[in-house]
């Protein structure tokens, strides 16, 4: 073949595996199953299709929809064509949803039934609906092979960052970036040929695509699509198709451990759970194990591709909080704002991983990279053994009298108490001091702990400077897709001034 890149991924697996069931998918009452073979021929009839609305090598096509057959279709078809992917992530507002179209300057947006409203406002941009005449454009189109001259170092993917802090920026990922990744999550997570792996969470989001669903399809693995995520819904997948790998973030296994079937579902099939976007509470790590579950826990970010590091389930309690040792073929440093290693320190990454950079944005490429190392913006340290724990972002940092507290820290020390389900720790302004840490609790239903009983609890397990000074109750904290803390936006909402209510 002259394509090395994921584009014929579907051939090569067709060739090998033809029989074997690659996608599993149900919509309303209607199960969809696709093997290798069948894969193979709806993607190179896409391709065909594709290129019969002008689709050329080096076009972005976006894609615009929940979990869906069509989503790796049309990844697979446009990677076939030397195109450019962009997965769209569906929890942006249309004017964010725009940005990404008009930034990556996208040829084609195919898209769901769902989003037909927005797809409608996008003007001159041409649409692919998935819908009969999705179905009807396969059927007619030729099933001549397509074997364009694609190198693993051009670029396959655009995938846009969650824009927690100003836009969102598009991490170029080549083919070889997608690959390498996938080869030290096979090496390292240990995937199987016969893995059935359920994906509720998102494809939009690297961990779910490139870390789960790609590894899973290069093995020869089926993959279960469910276009959002139940927890309920989630034992009953996991009986009736022989789960055996699960991906999710913590909140989502801590809300299927909350299910009152939990304890009596059947969930023998289960071989790995995977895990990102945040630690994995002792409580929760503990929870499953009574149940001969264990996490794999990943560390990582879309510029990486995203892995960076890995806990290996054997020591998911012995190194709790950690984010584990580098990738098989990555390297990483910690250094000291003047790029030398320090024992704490920003984070930095290299390896065949690492994206080109970012689209279209030079100068924020030349920011993150420097020599091939990628900045992580994450402060971390490193045990005897070399496991990396993250202590905090360098942005979240907290000066308080000249000490440096890192939230991350805060917050573990906080989910020990039995009160505390979610929480977060931010920086306020004080007179003395110059900033001091708050912290903003979601209760566990049913508790009634206040803010001195939490905050009591830290005593004699953090230094005194660094235990918050003020406690805000929530509801609920927000979170990117991807389980990840909006600091930002916390900050805006009860880091400005004093809040009616707020127990300190």
């Amino acid at each position: 073949m002259r394509d090395q890149g994921i584009g014929s991924w579907t051939a090569r697996r067709a060739r090998k595996t033809p029989g074997r069931v690659a996608v599993v998918h149900r919509q309303d009452d209607r199960i969809t199953r696709h093997t290798y073979a069948q894969l193979h021929d709806r993607t190179t009839r896409l391709a065909r299709h594709l290129h019969t609305l002008g689709v050329r090598r080096g076009d972005r096509v976006a894609f615009l929809g929940p979990n869906h057959p069509a989503f790796l279709e049309s990844m697979f078809a446009t990677a076939r064509l030397g195109a450019v992917f962009v997965p769209l992530n569906t929890r942006l507002s249309h004017a964010e949803l725009r940005h990404c179209l008009s930034d990556s300057g996208a040829r084609l947006l195919v898209h769901t039934v769902s989003f037909g409203a927005f797809a409608g406002t996008c003007g001159a941009v041409p649409l692919v609906t998935v819908d009969d005449t999705y179905e009807d454009a396969l059927a007619q189109a030729s099933t001549s092979p397509v074997d364009e001259a694609v190198s693993p170092d051009d670029l396959a993917m655009i995938m846009y960052t969650s824009g927690t802090t100003g836009r969102a920026k598009g991490a170029a990922l080549t083919h070889s970036n997608l690959t390498w990744n996938s080869v030290n999550t096979l090496v390292d997570g240990d995937f199987a040929a016969d893995e059935v792996t359920l994906l509720s969470a998102p494809l939009f989001h690297t961990a779910a695509l490139n870390m789960t669903c790609l590894p899973t399809f290069l093995k020869g693995g089926t993959l279960v699509l469910e276009e959002s995520f139940s927890p309920s819904r989630t034992l009953a997948l996991v009986e009736e198709h022989g789960v055996t790998l699960m991906f999710g973030v913590p909140t989502m296994f801590a809300q299927i451990a909350a299910e009152k079937r939990f304890a009596g579902a059947d969930l023998s099939s289960v071989r790995k759970l995977m895990c990102g976007g945040a630690p994995v509470p002792q409580a929760l790590i503990r929870t499953y194990e009574a149940r001969g579950l264990r996490f794999v826990q990943g560390y990582g970010m879309t510029e990486a591709s995203p892995g960076v590091c890995l806990l290996d389930a054997d020591n998911a309690l012995a190194k709790a909080g950690s984010a584990g040792l580098p990738h098989f073929f990555n390297d990483i440093r910690i250094v000291d704002p003047s790029g030398m290693d320090a024992e704490r320190g920003e984070l930095l990454v290299k390896g065949p991983t690492v994206m080109s950079g970012y689209w279209g944005l030079p100068e924020a490429t030349m920011a993150a990279l420097s020599d091939g190392w990628l900045r992580t913006g994450d402060v971390a340290v490193a045990d005897a053994d070399g496991y990396v724990t993250i202590v905090d972002r360098v942005k979240d940092l907290i000066i308080s009298g000249g000490e440096n507290i890192y939230p991350a820290e805060v917050e573990q020390a906080l989910y020990e108490h039995p009160a505390v389900a979610d929480c977060a720790v931010i920086g306020v302004p004080d007179a003395t001091w110059g900033e001091v840490g708050r912290a903003i609790v979601v209760r566990t239903p049913g508790s009634e702990a206040d803010a001195d009983a939490i905050l009591t609890s830290l005593d004699g397990r953090l230094a005194r400077y660094k235990i918050p000074k003020s406690v805000v109750f929530a509801d609920a904290l927000p979170r990117t897709g991807a389980g990840k803390l909006l600091k930002p936006r916390i900050r805006e909402a009860y880091g400005t001034h004093p809040l009616p209510g707020a127990d300190s």
